[in-house]
């Protein structure tokens, strides 16, 4: 019995993680120790798998290119606005996945999901193109989602950002990092309206004692060696959110985390902590999903992942105070 069946996922899913297995052995760089080799396989995986199971870009939105100030150099980013508005608009900063070593932009499924969300909330969302490590481990991603922030406060007028809604997102590997901007912006003193952290890895702790089903299932067999590529020496409550020192005066959040995914418990402490601090916090979790489902738009359960998020995100946005509320049940 494999582990999709052990699992009882919906049969989308498990025909995702066949294809997943399919795919791979026909990509020998993929896992190879030479980072770039292996972002080249993990791009190609990404791509086909997209084109069969995630919906295309739609219509009505327009995308473009960007350059902002990084603190290494300038920082590739893309632009997702919704054609029918004009004038300033709430803008979230989005951070992709990728385990911390790859990922990129320019994935169809980043492309399409991103273009999505951002017609469906009606919140302009600013795509970044932050390092990777081992060759940039922590701070470097958090200081280029950091300084594109700053940028995109400063150039606010000329993209079409309103500052006093701009927020940051995150998915996966993404979100740590997102996660960790915004601890960094409520330590310098600068306001974020929201954070959306979707499939958060909180804490880059050993995954001891979780169920190896999940793991596999994930796609998390080698979760700790990225975690400690990404870490690189750095004390767990400098890099990790969950460790963090202090959590008061964070902005509100939207925690995503999928029923399947050996992360979700790491992903509910979180949300808990959070409500501890007493900031404000929606959290859901998405029955049957497994960490990469997410994007599979092919699927209801995803597509259902989708409407979730862009209904929180639009109601977040939407008002000046947002305050959402914690359920462990997914409803608020």
């Amino acid at each position: 019995m494999s582990t999709a069946d052990m699992l009882a996922l919906d049969a989308p899913v498990r025909d995702w993680l066949r294809r997943i297995d399919e795919i791979v052995a026909d990509l020998p760089e993929y896992g190879s120790p030479d980072p770039a080799a292996h972002r080249r396989a993990a791009r190609i995986l990404s791509d086909l798998l997209a084109a069969e199971f995630t919906d295309p870009p739609p219509a009505g939105i327009e995308a473009e290119d960007l350059q902002l100030a990084g603190l290494a150099g300038p920082l590739r980013a893309r632009r997702f606005r919704p054609a029918r508005h004009s004038g300033p608009l709430p803008t979230m900063l989005w951070l992709h996945g990728g385990g911390w070593i790859a990922g990129t932009i320019d994935e169809l499924l980043n492309e399409s999901t991103t273009a999505d969300r951002a017609l469906r909330s009606s919140v302009q969302i600013v795509s970044l193109e932050y390092r990777l490590a081992p060759e940039h481990p922590y701070p470097a991603p958090v200081d280029d989602a950091v300084a594109a922030l700053v940028a995109l406060r400063t150039r606010a007028g000329e993209l079409g950002v309103d500052p006093e809604r701009l927020g940051i997102g995150g998915n996966s590997a993404g979100a740590t990092i997102a996660a960790s901007a915004a601890l960094r912006e409520r330590d310098a003193g600068r306001r974020l309206h929201h954070q959306a952290l979707e499939v958060l890895p909180a804490t880059l702790r050993p995954l001891a004692g979780l169920s190896e089903r999940r793991r596999r299932a994930s796609g998390m067999d080698g979760a700790e060696l990225l975690a400690e590529l990404y870490r690189a020496g750095a004390t767990l409550a400098e890099c990790s959110p969950l460790d963090a020192a202090d959590h008061r005066g964070l902005a509100p959040a939207l925690i995503l985390a999928a029923e399947f995914d050996p992360l979700r418990d790491g992903a509910v402490a979180y949300a808990r902590t959070l409500e501890d601090a007493e900031v404000p916090v929606t959290l859901r979790i998405g029955a049957g999903h497994v960490h990469g489902s997410p994007g599979l738009t092919a699927w209801q359960g995803a597509r259902e992942w989708r409407d979730v998020f862009v209904a929180e995100v639009a109601a977040a946005y939407a008002s000046e105070h947002p305050h959402p509320t914690t359920d462990p049940r997914g409803r608020r």
